[in-house]
């Protein structure tokens, strides 16, 4: 979680959601990523996606069975969807997401059993710090905005 919380700055620094995931397999980091929408013109480039694309492509393999994924927010509904494409074994996330949370928060999708993939989730792992970049990070931009 540590690596996805240096990511997540990474994302602060270009002004995007601070959001940071890695996936790990068999003990090392595969992948890497961090939010990016607003640089890419792309709504999927969250987080967990980037880090899933970067994990397959080092790996050779759009699945990624064996793998965990360690992300600093709660992942959404579309980041849940591509995590049981990629057959993630177990997701890790810091805050949860009372606006967009699918562990939970607000609907929890791992929870779906007519769903045919199916991975272990907890949630709250260094929860505070992820927390605290995420509420700086939006005190900050309001600021701004008030400033503007």
């Amino acid at each position: 979680m540590t690596e996805a919380l240096l990511l997540a700055r990474q994302a602060a620094a270009c002004d995007e959601v601070p959001v940071g995931a890695v996936v790990v397999c068999a003990g090392s980091i595969v992948g890497r990523g961090f939010n990016q929408p607003i640089s890419r013109h792309d709504p999927s480039a969250h987080a967990e996606i980037m880090a899933l694309r970067d994990a397959a492509a080092r790996l050779g393999n759009y699945r990624l069975p064996g793998c965990s994924l360690y992300v600093t927010l709660e992942p959404c509904p579309m980041c849940v969807g591509a995590i049981f494409h990629a057959r993630i074994e177990r997701v890790v996330f810091g805050a949860t997401d009372p606006k967009t949370g699918a562990a939970g928060s607000v609907v929890d999708l791992f929870a779906q059993t007519r769903l045919n993939h199916h991975c272990r989730v907890e949630g709250g792992v260094l929860a505070e710090e992820c927390g605290l970049l995420l509420s700086s990070f939006f005190a900050a931009r309001r600021a701004r905005t008030a400033l503007a």
